[in-house]
């Protein structure tokens, strides 16, 4: 079975998405048969693939990135959000009923099977995948019915890289806490450490990250700087709450002007 890996993060909207494209496009460059996975996405924020399926639309973006087209097989179970408590579930690309939380947590068995059972027909086809995760690995009390993070590292026995959002704050904490609060089977999964989204002087972080590998044993693998400009796809629901977000405004030119108002549901799609 050729090579996967997992990229797991402290927290939501640590960059997963956007690093897992990013190696998926370097490796294609140099010509690895590589495709994108996602055991799970929650995400209002869908892409409907060439046969007609949905998946998240960070999905198909690292498909591009790869130079292929977007796949069911990519992103095989989909939570659509409907209310705080309920999310219509969507399997490899078909709605399959709508669910509450707790509900859902007892379908994750099955679920579990169609995810490693697509990840091993990846597998088969390409040289290397590159899973995202989701959420974080840390939170422990759904660690039982996990299909996205250590539990899908445990199923398909994939290495784990965690990446951390330094431009947040408490980094070195967050990737110190994450891999302490995981079991010592999951522990033995993690190899090293990202830092994303940094700016500054890397000479002033680099006496910290010597001091997480003293305390973890584990390597930081790369310090990615902070990209000014880029935009993706929220998930759960549309974001425009940050100044900056959809980029800067162009200066104006004309005399000819249409006021826009867009109206920010709580949950949104397409």
């Amino acid at each position: 079975m050729n090579g996967a890996l997992l990229v797991a993060g402290t927290t939501s909207d640590a960059g997963k998405s956007a690093l897992v494209a990013g190696v998926c496009r370097m490796l294609a460059r140099r010509g690895v048969r590589v495709a994108p996975f996602k055991a799970q996405n929650m995400s209002n924020n869908s892409v409907v693939t060439p046969d007609g399926g949905e998946i998240g639309r960070a999905q198909a973006m690292q498909a591009h990135a790869c130079g292929l087209a977007p796949s069911t097989a990519f992103n095989p179970v989909l939570l659509k959000p409907g209310s705080d408590r309920s999310s219509q579930v969507v399997v490899l690309g078909k709605v399959d009923g709508t669910v509450s939380a707790r509900s859902y947590y007892a379908r994750k068995s099955a679920l579990l099977d169609v995810v490693v059972e697509t990840l091993t027909d990846l597998r088969s086809r390409y040289d290397v995948v590159i899973c995202e995760g989701a959420g974080s690995p840390a939170e422990i009390n759904l660690r039982a019915s996990d299909i996205a993070n250590m539990g899908l590292a445990q199923a398909a026995d994939l290495p784990v890289i965690v990446v951390g959002d330094i431009d947040r704050g408490g980094v070195l904490a967050h990737l110190f806490g994450t891999l302490a609060v995981l079991d010592a089977a999951d522990q033995a999964r993690i190899a090293g450490f990202v830092v994303n989204k940094f700016r500054g002087d890397p000479g002033l972080l680099a006496p910290g990250l010597d001091q997480l590998r003293a305390l973890t044993g584990r390597p930081t693998l790369g310090v990615i700087p902070w990209a000014d400009g880029l935009w993706l796809d929220a998930e759960d629901s549309l974001s425009v709450v940050s100044d900056g977000v959809l980029g800067r405004p162009a200066p104006p030119h004309g005399s000819a002007w249409l006021r826009v108002a867009v109206v920010r549901f709580p949950r949104i799609s397409k």
